[in-house]
């Protein structure tokens, strides 16, 4: 066929259709097709022939009219671009993967094929495989020989010199398992794994648990069954809480369970496992608590070591309270026990012990000193405990951290005023303390200090007891011991700092109208006096009862018949009823919260529901006593008593102390508190304190009972608090009862100002040797004067017998009122060591002869937080956020 018969191409635009369409037209003239673009060569037909529109805009509407106003794609084989809607054809070349999927629209496109599914699935199977196949070929069955071997904890002094190296004193003692007795292999596995002689050593649950909290964002959960523990014990190197250590730990875990037999992991888990007391393993660990080999544990003792294995912090019965104030002795025995019974009976349930043998294990073991071999005796002891308390409570350091060791930690202690603190304390003891001598009255006599630095709060010392390896307790601590008139400078603060509320007012306005006191203000030192409200209404209890308070010997000071006194002279002589009143007229919230501000935990604060709150009824320790006083030392700016200034480890820098002072009072406050207190050493109950050439301000106090007796002062450069008391904490007495100290040490009754002071005294003289002399700021007037015209002259005057109560008061039920001495004649308010206390009333104050500053127990609660502890959770340093 000639080149010139040829048919001519269809127009790329307009397809078949457009074809029919067009070979329909008329005769000598072609129609436009239908996909026509409107481009010029578009609008004629061929030949020349005529345009069918006027114009290549007709053209080009005419084109969208008929359906090719789309635009098109590519040409290509096949039919034109222009079939069926204008769609364009899938790509030639397949995709490897088809998503979103060719070929389809809307949400289809978004829908994997099956194919895609299963490929996926598989893929990912099988790379978990190939994952597991190299983890499983990588990790290697543990050398139990090389597994839990603690490192060294080294503690320096504040100088950098060396304190102690311990922690890693009492390592893992390696035997064999015929060694280990069968009721300790049973006590474990009855107690954590059952099925340990027949599972494979791993726990799927537990394991999907473990992850499930990772991803959740918490911490790694221990090993569910004893494989996976040893395992666990095993991996020290790296205790990270990582998913990439929990999967090898599970890879180990399988390794072992597969290649290493029952017995072999059974002596591994118990000569691995962390018992307390420095212990790793169970030789080490029947050593520490018993003083016998393992072998010869009987099925009591290895319940109980069973229960170490869950935690010695809460189970050990000396008692773990520097690392939680929880873990007191008498919890620790309680938990111990019954984890212990628990145990015990499931081996009976399990087949694994006799009923009749067990029946011999009733009661807890008998158990010896936890540091019997211990090379931290004396006040070192006490010092590692504060410090690693600090760390666990203050830091990301966990207590099995420090167990581990390998910690370089540098402490604020100071080796000279430790000593100097420790040899003050020890004079004064030997001298006048003769338990053998006077046994119903110098037994049980404990001591407990402490020494901080007002411009930092670093701790530089403490007296903790007798020794560590003989006194657990540390009585720098929480003791539990009342702090009497101690608490007094907390009154004048917050009536210095918020002021005495509008008695005439109307209650709604009362807390807004107030009135700051100067230290010029006066109130009645009147013995037996009626506490009123703040609005001159008699303040009564619960019951109905109203309050009498008396002072210190059953006197009253000043003239009659009004005893006004100002507070200067008030806390000179010690009143009680003065200052409880001005903490009626404050408000006993207020003075709570200048407590607090100063640095005193609430958890060691009593009820502030009664009068007696402003005297002293609460129990803080040694620690926040010196630092609350240093704030004031400090010209009201109160630093966070600390321990630790630094910690390093072989990967650096772990921690590093940082100041965060707070503003607790104004300068002109707190400066005006600090010179009240001179004058309770220059002219007062605090004399014995004088340091010759030295400024120092401070405030003695004896507590209901005579059941203790503080001295707490300080200087521009250092705050120190001395407490003494008479308390049997021997493990076996459960009921810690303080005794009183009538007669202890030869004297009719003990004062702050007797035995306290004079330690304080001698301590200061040798902490500050060499020290520049430094002076307090001069105070700034502060505050009104409150109340009427003083009586022409100021002295103690006994309250006649023969004078009435202005108004009949109930007369309160047994349990209202505080044990009162034997009598004894009254003394004058600088005979420190005057007779018994014969004075009282309704609900009455305190018994703080000498005028020393007494406290009486609250009418219907009992005084103080005894079973407090620590930072955060109770009156002492160690335990909370900060201390």
């Amino acid at each position: 066929m000639s080149e010139h018969r040829r048919k001519p191409p269809q127009p790329q635009g307009g397809g078949r259709a457009a074809a029919r369409r067009g070979q329909s037209a008329p005769s000598g003239r072609r129609a436009a097709p239908r996909g026509a673009t409107g481009s010029a060569s578009d609008s004629y037909g061929a030949g020349g022939e005529d345009r069918p529109y006027g114009s290549r805009a007709e053209a080009r509407r005419a084109a969208q009219r008929n359906g090719g106003g789309r635009r098109r794609g590519p040409e290509g084989p096949g039919p034109g671009p222009g079939r069926g809607r204008g769609r364009n054809t899938p790509p030639g070349r397949k995709r490897i993967i088809d998503y979103p999927r060719a070929g389809k629209y809307g949400a289809a496109r978004w829908v994997p094929s099956w194919k895609l599914v299963t490929g996926l699935f598989i893929g990912f199977i099988g790379s978990l495989v190939a994952v597991a196949g190299v983890g499983y070929a990588l990790v290697s069955v543990p050398d139990v020989a090389k597994t839990a071997t603690a490192q060294n904890n080294v503690f320096y002094w504040a100088d950098g010199s060396q304190m102690v190296a311990t922690g890693g004193e009492m390592n893992r003692q390696i035997i064999n398992y015929a060694q280990i007795p069968r009721a300790m292999r049973y006590a474990v596995i009855s107690q954590e794994n059952k099925t340990f002689e027949t599972d494979s050593g791993v726990d799927p649950n537990g394991i999907a648990r473990a992850l499930f909290n990772m991803a959740r964002g918490g911490q790694t959960q221990g090993g569910s069954t004893i494989t996976q523990q040893y395992v666990k014990n095993a991996m020290l190197d790296d205790q990270s809480q990582t998913v990439t250590r929990k999967f090898k730990e599970i890879f180990v875990a399988i390794k072992v369970g597969a290649n290493v037999p029952k017995d072999q992991i059974m002596a591994g888990y118990l000569n691995s496992g962390y018992y307390g007391r420095g212990a790793y393993g169970l030789q080490a660990a029947s050593r520490a608590y018993f003083n016998k080999d393992a072998t010869y544990l009987n099925p009591g003792e290895c319940a109980f070591l069973a229960a170490m294995l869950k935690g010695a912090t809460y189970y050990d019965p000396a008692g773990a309270t520097s690392l939680d104030p929880n873990a007191t002795p008498q919890a620790n025995s309680k938990r111990a026990e019954a984890q212990m019974q628990d145990t015990l009976n499931k081996m009976v349930q399990y087949g694994h012990l006799s009923a009749e043998e067990r029946a011999k294990y009733t009661k807890l073991p008998t158990v010896q000193n936890p540091r019997s071999n211990s090379r931290l005796s004396g006040q070192i002891g006490y010092l590692v405990d504060l410090a690693k308390a600090y760390l666990v409570n203050n830091t990301n350091i966990s207590a099995s951290d420090l167990q581990r060791g390998g910690y370089s930690i540098y402490t604020t202690f100071e080796r000279q005023k430790v000593d100097a603190l420790e040899k003050a304390v020890k004079n004064v003891q030997t001298a006048n303390i003769k338990p053998k001598l006077r046994p119903n009255t110098d037994k049980f006599v404990q001591f407990g200090g402490a020494s901080v630095d007002p411009s930092s709060g670093a701790i530089k010392a403490i007296y903790g007891g007798e020794d560590a390896t003989k006194h657990f307790t540390n009585n720098a601590d929480q003791t539990g011991a009342q702090v009497g008139s101690t608490f007094k400078p907390f009154v004048l603060a917050a009536a210095m700092q918020d002021g005495v509320r509008n008695p005439d007012g109307p209650e709604s306005q009362a807390q807004d109208e107030r009135t700051p006191v100067s230290p010029k203000s006066l109130y009645s030192g009147k013995n037996k006096l009626k506490i009123m409200e703040y609005n001159k209404t008699v303040w009564k209890n619960e019951k109905g009862e109203e309050w009498l308070q008396t002072n210190d010997g059953g006197e009253s000071v000043g003239n009659a018949p009004d005893y006004k006194i100002d507070l200067r002279e008030a806390m000179r002589l010690s009143v009680n009823s003065a200052y409880v009143q001005l903490g009626m007229d404050v408000g006993l919230d207020k003075v709570k919260q200048a407590a607090l501000s100063a640095g005193i935990l609430k958890s060691s604060l009593a009820s502030a529901n009664f009068p007696s709150f402003s005297i002293g009824t609460s129990d803080p320790s040694a620690i926040r006593m010196a630092g609350a006083y240093a704030t004031f030392a400090a010209s009201g700016q109160q630093n966070e008593p600390f321990s630790v200034t630094k910690v390093t480890s072989k990967d650096g820098t772990v921690f590093e102390h940082k100041a965060k002072p707070n503003d607790a009072f104004t300068s002109k406050v707190a400066d005006n508190v600090t010179d009240v207190l001179r004058t309770v050493v220059e002219k007062g109950t605090g004399t014995a304190a004088q340091l010759p050439g030295r400024e120092v301000a401070g405030k003695t106090g004896t507590t209901d009972g005579n059941k203790s007796a503080w001295f707490i002062g300080y200087t521009p450069q250092l705050s120190t608090s001395i407490g003494m008391f008479r308390l049997d904490d021997n493990e076996n007495n459960k009921s810690r009862e303080f005794l009183e100290m009538y007669g202890t040490g030869g004297q009719k009754k003990i004062h702050g100002a007797s035995f306290p002071a004079e330690i304080w005294h001698d301590y200061m003289a040798q902490a500050l040797q060499g020290e520049p002399v430094k002076n307090f700021p001069t105070p700034q007037p502060i505050g009104e004067v409150v109340n009427d015209t003083p009586s022409p002259s100021v002295t103690p005057t006994p309250t006649p017998s023969s004078t009435p109560s202005p108004t009949p008061t109930p007369t309160p039920s047994a349990t209202l009122t505080s044990p009162s001495p034997s009598p004894s004649d009254t003394c004058g308010p600088f005979s420190w060591n005057c007779g018994n206390n014969n004075g009282g009333g309704n609900g009455n104050g305190g018994t703080d002869a000498g005028s020393t500053g007494g406290v009486t127990s609250s009418p219907t609660e009992t005084s103080g937080n005894g079973n407090t502890r620590g930072n955060g959770n109770g009156g002492g340093f160690i335990s909370g956020p900060n201390g």
